[in-house]
């Protein structure tokens, strides 16, 4: 009953107890989110055997460095590391760039067949990548570009997501009004879209980096088929040759790469989630 009576004394209290729990169940799941690459980086730190250990490891160890050798011993580590830092990187900007394009075009401007166009994009969305490998290999054979980072970058520089999504942006974000203030100011077509319609759709724009980067970074189907030198191989391919030994799996070795390989998509999120709040502030429009 007391506390029945504080509550309607202080109607606040309610709001803060509510804002309370609410930050507890955020914290848990951030907790449950971590926990996995926690307990990799717990795997890394200790022996093989730490894997199979009941109830499991929750303490670091100190044979994190010790793992990491046998790593380099076997592959390339560092090498496929920046192969797969430059693959990823120029996809991701020239996906950016060419999808922001393509979705301003479509949302902003009328030419003829402009709706069969964007159907027809849509519809490459259904076919599963699978059925483009044949003849994506045949062309890259044509062109002489099997076993270099042109097989990997050029066939990917743009996608139907990725256009759907610019398009699907930049249709509620950029109004119209402003394009033709750009204009009536006697600024041109790519004029217009740097300075006006860039900085609105930042937001967009870096959460399709980050998507595209992640995408790009984990695939392993398409550089295995098209990849034949080790000096070419990305860090899927690279994590994938350590599962290859007579000697039973090391864990605590094939932990300490995949922790390592994980943190450039770490940092790359982090970064990209800055532009998207400095988007979200930038980009705000007042009336």
């Amino acid at each position: 009953m007391s506390t029945l009576r504080t509550f309607k004394k202080n109607p606040d209290d309610l709001g803060f107890i509510g804002k309370i729990g609410y930050y507890i169940v955020l914290i848990l799941g951030a907790l449950v989110s971590v926990f996995p690459f926690y307990w990799m980086f717990v795997v890394a730190t200790n022996d093989k055997g730490a894997v199979f250990h009941v109830p499991p490891l929750l303490t670091l160890g100190d044979q994190f460095v010790e793992n990491f050798k046998r790593v380099l011993e076997k592959a390339d580590f560092f090498q496929a590391l920046g192969n797969s830092l430059f693959v990823s990187s120029m996809v991701t900007i020239s996906v950016v760039f060419f999808c922001t394009l393509a979705g301003y075009a479509f949302a902003k401007y009328e030419f003829p067949f402009k709706n069969i166009l964007f159907y027809f994009v849509i519809a490459t969305l259904f076919v599963p990548q699978q059925l483009g490998v044949l003849p994506t290999y045949v062309i890259m054979a044509k062109l002489h570009w099997i076993d270099s980072f042109k097989a990997l970058i050029v066939p990917a520089m743009v996608n139907a997501f990725g256009i759907f999504w610019m398009r699907q942006y930049i249709s509620t974000a950029v109004h119209t009004e402003l394009i033709e203030a750009g204009r009536i100011d006697g600024g041109g077509h790519f004029r217009i879209f740097w300075n006006i319609a860039i900085p609105v759709i930042t937001p967009a724009m870096a959460t399709l980096g980050i998507l595209n980067f992640m995408t790009v970074w984990n695939d392993f189907f398409w550089p295995l088929v098209v990849l034949k030198n080790k000096e070419h191989f990305t860090i899927q391919i690279a994590l994938q040759q350590l599962f290859t030994t007579r000697d039973g799996l090391d864990y605590g070795m094939i932990m300490s790469a995949t922790f390592t390989a994980t943190l450039p998509l770490l940092i790359v999120f982090l970064l990209f989630s800055r532009w998207v709040i400095a988007g979200l502030t930038s980009g705000a429009i007042k009336s």
